[in-house]
């Protein structure tokens, strides 16, 4: 049988943290940044942890 292969989106978007949570960036700071709050764009440059219902399937992609 062939070896999984790696999804090559999903690598280029998430890391792992050391305790084995998976980091994510936020959505909605890419561009029309002049109608959003300074405040708003400073709380979008900091990640996140995805979402336990949604670890399975980013696990999947990464074949973990």
């Amino acid at each position: 049988m062939p070896k999984m292969k790696t999804n090559s989106s999903a690598k280029k978007r998430f890391k792992f943290t050391g305790s084995g949570k998976i980091k994510r960036k936020h959505a909605f700071k890419s561009h029309i940044l002049t109608k959003k709050t300074t405040k708003q764009k400073r709380a979008l440059t900091k990640f996140t942890t995805v979402h336990p219902s949604d670890e399975a399937n980013v696990k999947h992609m990464l074949c973990v």
